[in-house]
């Protein structure tokens, strides 16, 4: 069958598919796909040079000539998360595509190790490339076998630099809330004292510069100890931030619970957690308001989707980490899109394709021609649900080439003493 019957015999089916409730649309979708014979061919990976960072993607090939793409991009780690990927391809090579649900297990549970950024990466960089597949081959967005939308658009906030200029750009974009980063080191030190003082200065300087119907997160990256925690939080308090991301690591949840004692300031957390068992406990205790996990690592689209049902069902926020790619945005968007609980997405210039943004916010001009001029419609701080079948963007293999990998590694932190400081 050529591509243009394959998609037309599949759309009637997939509109009657998307009328049903989820998880009964994505039950009737699957059923649908498994009529088109679909089997995984082969993998592969890119690692693209993206300036300060690099992207890591794969595609998966099927013999029906569909293909598609997912990402598991992880700082300082990419080629390592690239061979995790390929490490799937002798379990998924002849397998239908669209048992995502049972290929997800399979990869999560038979090589019995299981968890952490990489292998949770890998895994889904895969799983979001499947959706990709099953939403091409019915003709319709992602979001629309995930239960269909759950409000008509998605409000964004954008990440700029810490500086009011920064903050009110995003304003003048149209944006109603951003997130900026005031706990800097001063030339890879940290002083706990200064760092804690000048952040807050800072953010109050913000706050001035934009008046109060701008809502202002701030990410701390987890750079701060539990001292230097609670005296920035209390310190903010009167600011009515929107969130203090990662304000603590998240090795011991105790050390948040006594964040969470001592402050009225809302906290969020999550990007380096991972499957719903990473969020069940911090949900359970409402130790954050918003909850922040990452669709390349948490476990891809249905992983996030199931943390978002985890939040709504105890009341939480849910505003997924989103740094990295198009790809990343477009997976983030579709579960967005379905997530009563999902109440905003991060979104970065190098994303959002910021078209008429001053010189402090644009974008790589090549971004746009690795991603075939394709990714979210972005107007006054709101993205349009997506239209385009499937994840709804693709990956110009040349550009990727023109920009090749190259290692770089994360800020070595310390303290005045030489110590080694968190991040």
């Amino acid at each position: 069958m050529n591509r243009r019957g394959f998609m037309s015999t599949s759309l009637g089916a997939a509109a009657a598919s998307t009328s049903v409730p989820f998880p009964a649309a994505a039950q009737e979708a699957s059923a649908t796909a498994k009529t088109l014979n679909l089997k995984i061919t082969g993998l592969k990976t890119f690692v693209v040079h993206a300036g300060g960072l690099d992207w890591t993607f794969c595609k998966i090939y099927t013999n029906q000539g569909l293909v598609g793409l997912g990402e598991g991009s992880v700082t300082s780690k990419e080629a390592t998360v690239a061979q995790a990927i390929m490490e799937h391809e002798r379990f998924l090579v002849g397998k239908d595509p669209t048992d995502i649900e049972l290929l997800w297990q399979g990869m999560f549970r038979h090589p019995r190790w299981r968890g952490g950024p990489i292998l949770n990466s890998a895994i889904s960089a895969v799983e979001i490339a499947l959706w990709d597949i099953l939403g091409q081959a019915l003709g319709v967005p992602i979001y629309k076998l995930l239960g269909g939308a759950a409000r008509t658009r998605i409000r964004m906030y954008l990440d700029v630099g810490g500086t009011p200029e920064a903050c009110l750009h995003a304003k003048e974009l149209g944006y109603t809330a951003c997130k900026t980063g005031t706990i800097e080191p001063d030339h890879l030190l940290i002083e706990p004292n200064r760092v804690v003082r000048e952040g807050a200065r800072e953010l109050q300087e913000i706050r001035k510069a934009v008046g109060d119907d701008l809502d202002v997160a701030v990410d701390a990256h987890g750079r701060l100890t539990t001292t230097m925690a609670i005296d920035f939080c209390t310190r903010v308090e009167e600011l009515d931030l929107m969130f203090v991301e990662e304000p603590t690591q998240l090795e011991d949840l105790g050390e948040l619970e006594l964040l969470r004692s001592k402050t009225k300031t809302h906290l969020a957390t999550g990007e380096r957690s991972f499957t719903k068992w990473g969020f069940a406990d911090f949900c359970s205790r409402h130790l954050v308001d918003y909850i922040q996990p990452d669709v390349c690592h948490a476990g891809g689209i249905m992983e996030l989707k199931k943390i978002g049902v985890l939040a709504e069902t105890y009341r939480l926020n849910v505003a997924p980490h989103n740094p990295n790619s198009r790809v990343s945005m477009m997976a983030s968007l579709h579960v967005n899109a379905t997530t009563p609980a999902a109440t905003v997405l991060e979104s970065t210039p190098r994303n959002s394709a910021l078209k008429n943004a001053p010189e402090l916010l644009r974008t790589t001009p090549w971004f746009d021609d690795l991603f075939n001029g394709q990714g979210p419609v972005i107007k006054n701080g709101y993205a349009e649900l997506p239209s385009r079948p499937g994840l709804g963007v693709t990956l110009n293999e040349e550009v990727a080439a023109q920009h090749p990998y190259k290692p770089n590694s994360r800020p070595e932190y310390r303290f005045a003493d030489g110590s080694v400081a968190d991040q």
